[in-house]
């Protein structure tokens, strides 16, 4: 019965893994933003913090590899990383970059959420784990938690993923 309409296990699993495919191209795409966040960050955060920004920009790294390989796994085609990101707001000093280092670990704790839910299994827990990690860091920037890690972001306008600038 093609035509009723009733959605069967064969049909679910192509649609499960189509979504986490998806899901995990985005937590790609915002690794690569976050790297390149990180970059700048690291340029103008005080002498201090240049530790701790280097160790975020590390784990960035290690993660976007991994997600490659993912989406490789999953039969995709992994995103190149954009030439350059157009930054949410003007980093200009040490105090702006703070901003900027936790703007980014919103902005990957989101997609994170968006993978935890996608995903299953080993997956799953990874991305259970890089989305706690980034709230940590975002706490560890900020000074401050929010209640939700990677969902309250998500309401705000102003925590749209990073866009690539040509």
């Amino acid at each position: 019965m093609s035509g009723s309409g009733r959605t069967t296990a064969r049909t679910k699993a192509p649609a499960k893994a189509s979504a986490e495919l998806t899901a995990a191209q985005a937590a790609l795409a915002a690794e690569h933003a976050a790297v390149y966040g990180y970059g700048v960050v690291g340029g103008l955060i005080r002498e201090d913090r240049r530790t701790e920004a280097r160790a975020a920009y590390d784990a960035h790294r290690a993660r976007r590899d991994e997600l490659a390989r993912t989406v490789r796994d999953l039969g995709g085609k992994p995103g190149p990383a954009a030439a350059a990101y157009a930054l949410p707001f003007a980093v200009t000093d040490s105090g702006s970059a703070l901003r900027l280092a936790a703007e980014l670990e919103d902005r990957v704790a989101g997609v994170y959420s968006d993978l935890v839910r996608a995903a299953g299994g080993d997956r799953r827990r990874a991305a259970a784990q890089a989305l706690r990690d980034a709230a940590v860091r975002a706490v560890r920037w900020r000074g401050e938690s929010v209640a939700f890690p990677g969902l309250a972001e998500r309401s705000a306008t102003a925590t749209a993923p990073a866009t690539p600038t040509s």
